[in-house]
């Protein structure tokens, strides 16, 4: 999978095609590489280890229909004012496309974790290696706006294949094995469902925002319907199933999705460094 992440509308026309299932970093945030179980519970396998269907595959076995909800509880934030100053700098350099300047921030041994294992090239510089990763060379390079958008996020996950090494941003806190029965029930992935960004979303009638309320959420995961195009390209949409199996509409930046890429960071003797990248990559050959 690759990276779940640049703009809103990248975002949106991912998740519409293959439901919550994108690995390109979140609207405002980056991916995880584990499942967001809580301690002592089964974690899911990383991103780019979970299985998702092609989306015609989804459109044809997704029906809509009543579910037992799942609880989460969001990430906590990484309380350190050393982490929250590098992703302020991340998010400055990001904003003027400043290489040399985040090639300094890069912690040796820079990994990239793809499908394959590490796909770093240990031949060339860890900035190279980010730009290949997340896609920073060429006019419109869309790695810039990922690295403002995980810069953004304050939350992290330690990475267990990696000492003193956290990747942002971090899934949210659930039992594991309630979600894998939940995905067994209604007969889909891991990559179908999003979780609210707050609780009390307003699930709409139609994919305008305007449009009647049909139900609220709480915090739990959700069900995402594909779609073959946005239907309001000034605030899109995505349909969803409510646990209830009402289906409506919630604005895309409100639903995350679960396990996308993720951006990791090492703190060592001289502070806080960008040290690796877990996704599919941004400019792959």
């Amino acid at each position: 999978m690759g990276i779940r992440v640049v703009s809103v509308i990248a975002v949106t026309t991912s998740l519409l095609l293959t439901g919550a299932a994108i690995a390109q970093p979140r609207s405002g945030q980056l991916p995880p590489a584990g499942g967001g179980a809580q301690r002592g519970q089964p974690a899911l396998p990383p991103p780019q280890q979970r299985q998702t269907q092609p989306p015609q595959q989804q459109q044809q076995q997704i029906t809509p229909k009543p579910y037992k909800p799942v609880a989460l509880s969001a990430p906590e934030p990484i309380k350190d004012p050393a982490f929250e100053a590098l992703r302020k700098q991340i998010g400055a350099l990001a904003e003027r496309k400043d290489r040399r300047a985040l090639a300094a921030m890069i912690a040796p041994n820079f990994f990239w974790m793809g499908e394959n294992g590490d796909q770093a090239d240990k031949r060339k510089s860890g900035i190279d290696n980010l730009a290949k990763a997340v896609g920073l060379d060429g006019k419109d390079a869309p790695g810039w706006e990922m690295l403002a958008s995980a810069a953004s996020d304050p939350t992290g996950m330690p990475f267990p294949d990696r000492k003193d090494t956290i990747c942002a941003p971090a899934d949210p806190v659930f039992k594991a094995e309630e979600f894998e029965a939940l995905t067994k029930a209604t007969n889909t992935s891991d990559g179908d469902w999003g979780f609210p960004t707050q609780p009390g979303l307003e699930v709409h009638s139609s994919a305008q925002p305007n449009s009647p309320v049909v139900e609220k959420l709480g915090m739990h995961f959700v069900l995402v319907l594909p779609e073959d195009a946005p239907g309001n390209q000034q605030s899109p949409m995505l349909r969803i199933v409510a646990p209830s199996g009402k289906t409506g509409f919630v604005p895309v930046e409100a639903i995350n999705p679960l396990g996308s890429d993720q951006l990791c960071y090492t703190k060592d003797a001289s502070g806080w460094k960008i040290s690796g990248f877990i996704g599919g990559g941004g400019q792959q050959q």
